[in-house]
């Protein structure tokens, strides 16, 4: 995973070694720019005195070819290194490697899942997310839905769009938590809100048939007219249809909220 410009920065030690006048923050510099091969040989010597940020770097590096020939082996050996001094992203490398069989590394589920959770308890919503699949699916852990509520739900607090749609299904159902159509909704307007189709087009079917929330053709309107202008082709049947149920205004008004709205602002629906 191309983690590293997103998260160099994040990760970097509070109390960064020196080791011939170079620090991570120099290393850190040095990939930016772009010169990889540079950054390797700041990033190196700190690696090997200890330095977590710079070991989980180097796994970078050699899991990407940045600067150094792609070597996988030595990828996880940094990786390890980093995660075990408590560096999350480290985990979730390792993590991630281990259930997808990336560069050959035999498939564990049991290792991943070890990884995830340890990335997880530290709060990365990423680690949360595929923790909670693999309590879903019983992949190195015993299948457990209400444990995989647990972690689907902490990711969709932190605005994992896929967690607060598995949540709002499951909400619905009652499948790892008790059945609450009120919770069901507000997951897919979260989801909805972030773009997600599957969740507009849920939200607008609830709002069409009345279930789970009070029928509502206006806000069936808005929802099937946003899902539709992504060519959904069914969705255009139940816009038509929803259109044929308002006034003139109300059609004007539904047609204007739509076409007005954008991704990550509220949904533009009646009630909120």
């Amino acid at each position: 995973m191309r983690l590293l410009p997103l998260l160099l920065a994040a990760t970097m030690t509070t109390a960064p070694v020196l080791l011939l006048g170079q620090t991570y923050q120099n290393g850190v510099d040095a990939y930016k720019a772009g010169d990889y091969e540079a950054a390797f040989e700041i990033f190196q010597p700190l690696a090997t005195e200890g330095d977590s940020s710079a070991q989980w770097s180097l796994g970078v590096m050699y899991e990407n070819g940045e600067g150094v020939p792609q070597d996988i082996s030595r990828a996880i050996k940094w990786y390890r290194m980093a995660a075990e001094q408590g560096v999350a992203t480290a985990q979730l490398n390792l993590a991630l490697m281990y259930e997808y069989s990336k560069g050959g590394v035999p498939q564990d589920y049991a290792e991943a899942a070890k990884w995830y959770r340890m990335a997880a308890e530290q709060g990365s919503y990423v680690a949360q997310y595929f923790l909670g699949s693999m309590y879903e699916y019983g992949k190195g852990v015993a299948q457990d839905n209400a444990e995989a509520a647990k972690w689907y739900r902490m990711a969709a607090e932190q605005g994992v769009a896929g967690a607060q749609l598995i949540l709002a299904k499951w909400y619905f159902s009652g499948r790892g938590v008790t059945q609450d159509y009120a919770r069901s909704g507000k997951w897919y307007r979260l989801a909805a809100k972030q773009g997600d189709l599957s969740a507009m087009y849920r939200l607008s079917l609830m709002y069409w048939f009345g279930e789970g929330l009070a029928q509502n053709y206006m806000n069936a309107y808005i929802l099937f007219n946003l899902v539709a202008a992504q060519e959904v082709e069914s969705a255009r049947d139940y816009r038509d249809m929803a259109a044929e149920k308002l006034t003139p205004d109300q059609l004007a008004e539904a047609q204007r909220l739509s076409s007005e709205w954008e991704v990550g602002e509220p949904l533009p629906l009646q009630g909120g």
